[in-house]
């Protein structure tokens, strides 16, 4: 038996392929530029609230001072309001593992499940919008609390007056952050709150594509996060200042490095192909607030991309936002173990907006694969 089929390209990662329509969000790599919906992303992360960039993904409409208090009610409710289903939630996922991610992955589906969240299929827009905020606003207390649980640390009142970032590092740090460091933190969230169709946000539309509940994309979504090929670990740049130690000693160790073969974290990325706008944002941020690292970071990358430029020419190798980003979040208070899930509660809003998005088309994704395997044999 014998059959003829017509060849199909298959580009390794499926770069290059359009695969949807989004009005979320464009990021344009050859141009170092991105946005959120109708607003640059990187004005947005240096001026805006993380509630009301939140509330532009999610809604597709900027917030007003009409509309702020109405969305801030939203994520009281399903924080302050339902604290009790929260706690339940971290104490059976704290009781199975210390690790904030998986317990975050956990967390998720037994929320949904106590707050009787349905599969989107079933839903209209309003249903499916308010299960998406009440998901995306109880990931910061329950990464916080599952971060405190943890290290055996006391549970802490929240501060009413603050917003979530606030409360959120008062959580992680168990200080209540100044106006400076409230204001680095959510430089850095709203810039990765989302950035395209990267695997973690694609995986969640998978998911919604087949009508599944909000909480069984977000948790697919972190489990692609999760991946050493994707999620990174922004702690690691911080790994390699900490082996040079000083200005001196900065041009040797890189040398070194690239001479051994191995990547210099924090350097490189697969979209853009000029400077990372995310990491020139993060820059001038680490350089505001300052700290014992900084001279040596800015040291360090402009040997970094000095050297790299000779080592492999014609390539655009610049520091990404990892590299800033490490420094920022540490001066913020942050313990390195939780930079990628910090991570994690700013990708929660991109991925829920492109939840929202997906559930509005009606069409399963389900792509071709070619077959490369052995000719159907005939029968003996």
């Amino acid at each position: 038996m014998s059959t003829t089929r017509t060849p199909l390209e298959a580009p390794r990662g499926l770069a290059g392929v359009i695969v949807a329509d989004t009005a979320v969000s464009d990021v344009r790599g050859a141009e170092g530029f991105y946005q959120y919906r109708d607003r640059s992303a990187i004005e947005l992360a240096a001026s805006a609230t993380f509630e009301d960039a939140w509330q532009l993904l999610v809604t597709g409409a900027p917030a007003t001072e009409a509309s702020r208090p109405a969305f801030a009610a939203r994520i009281a409710d399903a924080t302050v309001a339902r604290r009790a289903d929260l706690d339940v939630v971290v104490d059976a996922v704290s009781e199975a593992t210390p690790d904030v991610l998986a317990g975050l992955a956990a967390s998720w589906p037994l929320l949904s499940a106590r707050r009787g969240i349905r599969p989107l299929y079933d839903l209209d827009e309003d249903e499916r919008l308010a299960d998406v905020i009440d998901l995306a606003a109880a990931t910061p207390f329950v990464v916080g609390a599952l971060w405190r649980r943890g290290r055996a640390e006391p549970a802490i009142p929240a501060l009413d007056d603050r917003g979530v970032v606030a409360n959120y590092l008062h959580q992680v740090t168990g200080v209540v952050p100044d106006a400076e460091t409230e204001r680095a933190l959510t430089a850095y969230l709203i810039a990765v709150m989302d950035h395209g169709f990267n695997a973690s946000t694609f995986t969640a539309r998978v998911i919604a594509s087949t009508g599944a509940d909000a909480a069984a994309c977000l948790t697919g979504a972190l489990g692609a996060l999760t991946g050493p090929l994707h999620g990174g670990a922004p702690s690691r740049a911080l790994d390699g200042l900490d082996a040079v130690g000083s200005t001196d000693r900065v041009e040797q160790w890189i040398r070194g490095e690239l001479a051994a073969g191995r990547r210099l974290m924090g350097f490189g990325h697969a979209v853009y192909r000029t400077a990372d706008p995310r990491a020139e944002l993060m820059k001038q941020v680490a350089l505001r607030t300052g700290g014992s690292r900084v001279e040596l970071a800015v040291e360090f990358q402009e040997t970094a991309e000095r050297l790299l430029a000779e080592a492999k020419p014609g390539r655009e190798l610049h520091a990404n936002v990892e590299y800033w980003a490490a420094l920022v979040m540490e001066r913020c208070g942050l313990p390195r173990s939780m930079f990628t899930p910090t991570f994690a509660v700013a990708r929660t809003i991109g991925w829920t907006a492109h939840i929202l998005e997906q559930a509005r088309d009606p069409k399963i994704i389900r792509p071709s694969a070619r077959y490369i395997g052995p000719p159907v044999r005939a029968a003996a």
